[in-house]
């Protein structure tokens, strides 16, 4: 399997959008990797999607960050979690660190706002939802209607029909 003995973070929070975390969290799984959902420092064990679909938290952001060293990739997804969790300072250290240590940063969709607040997007080529599009151009990114785009160890998407292309891009990067 070409991710057996890598470790990813897939954040999450309520109102995360189904198949952006389910797509990868299987598709990460398959290829032989470890996932860990990560959940926001405070909060419930167990946080439903837009459509109601529960999901539960293996490990806070905090925690996380205590063994940081141990995880080759990040993943964020969309819908309306991004909000909350770039409202939480652990979660975007958390980001901010594998991004500085050369780590796979990956976002899709409105993910691309947890981004902005870890402030890792000034420089990058990038995509996200075009809803966000002047947010990312507003930090520094450069924004490209592209259904993936990799710049360095930042992977981004659009939305759902992206995901096959968002994950392909990930095992690669993570290999």
């Amino acid at each position: 399997m070409e991710l057996e003995g890598k470790k990813a973070a897939l954040l999450v929070a309520k109102d995360y959008e189904d198949p952006e975390f389910w797509y990868p969290y299987y598709r990460m799984k398959e290829a032989g990797a470890e996932v860990v959902v990560v959940g926001t420092a405070e909060g419930d064990d167990v946080v439903a999607s837009k459509h109601g679909y529960p999901v539960r938290i293996d490990l806070r952001a905090d925690g996380v960050l205590e063994e940081v060293e141990e995880f080759d990739g990040v993943i964020v997804p969309g819908g309306w979690a991004p909000d909350r969790l770039r409202r939480c300072e652990k979660t975007l250290v958390l980001v901010r660190t594998l991004f500085d240590e050369g780590k796979v940063v990956a976002a899709i969709c409105h993910g691309p706002q947890v981004l902005i607040s870890a402030d890792v997007v000034r420089g990058k080529r990038m995509t996200s939802a075009p809803a966000i599009k002047d947010d990312m151009r507003n930090a520094g990114a450069v924004w490209v209607d592209s259904e993936v785009v990799v710049d360095g160890n930042v992977i981004s998407s659009r939305s759902p029909p992206d995901l096959p292309a968002f994950c392909r891009e990930i095992i690669r990067a993570m290999m």
